[in-house]
């Protein structure tokens, strides 16, 4: 199991934001093999079960139970839909075990958008198939770098540090490369061959 902390956005299709980011690559993983992955939140991470169920069991008196909800626990706006969405009414009316939902509630998520909307995106060359130069293997004198490479890279300053490390890794080695290339001496055949050819024409 994964555990992350962080905030995210519910928009109309689903979720997404920077913790979704952290674990977008085990959210993928699972639909590909499970059908669907399911991440299980607490809407009050700073407030353990046991004092979050204290403060629900407080009299509501005349408050609504969203007025109970925001001033006991905390949990208002989309914390109060999401928790609504996906718990029944009885729960809601029984302290321990709302308690008990609002430290854990179950989102089941069912795919991944698609590709045409994504900000970042899984994939590309793999390491097996470039050399400790970052040079293609099978393709001498091409060198990938950051985001052609691939990572589940981090998001933010991280991405972007390694992008410019691994971009000033491979240029580095490319020019090294080019170098050695003009270093060496001309192929011989290939010069008999325009001499040939020269010949040939007058």
């Amino acid at each position: 199991m994964i555990c992350q902390r962080g905030e995210f956005v519910v928009t109309e299709t689903g979720v997404e934001g920077g913790v979704i980011y952290t674990v977008s690559n085990h959210v993928r993983d699972a639909i590909a093999t499970e059908g669907t992955a399911a991440l299980w939140l607490d809407l009050t991470p700073d407030r353990s079960l046991q004092q979050l169920t204290k403060d629900l069991s407080k009299s509501r008196g005349k408050r609504t139970l969203a007025t109970h909800l925001t001033r006991c626990a905390g949990v208002a706006g989309v914390k109060a839909g999401l928790l609504r969405e996906v718990v029944s009414k009885e729960v809601l009316a029984d302290p321990i075990r709302l308690a008990a939902a609002i430290k854990s509630i179950l989102l089941t998520l069912t795919a991944p958008r698609p590709l045409a909307e994504a900000i970042s995106t899984a994939g590309g060359v793999s390491f097996e198939a470039l050399d400790n130069r970052l040079m293609l293997r099978a393709r001498s004198g091409v060198f990938c770098a950051g985001e052609m490479l691939d990572w589940e890279a981090p998001t933010g300053g991280y991405l972007l540090t390694g992008c410019m490390a691994t971009g000033h890794l491979a240029g580095t080695a490319a020019a090294a490369w080019a170098h050695e290339q003009l270093a060496q001496p001309p192929d011989k055949s290939s010069c008999s061959v325009r001499r040939d050819a020269s010949a040939s024409r007058q």
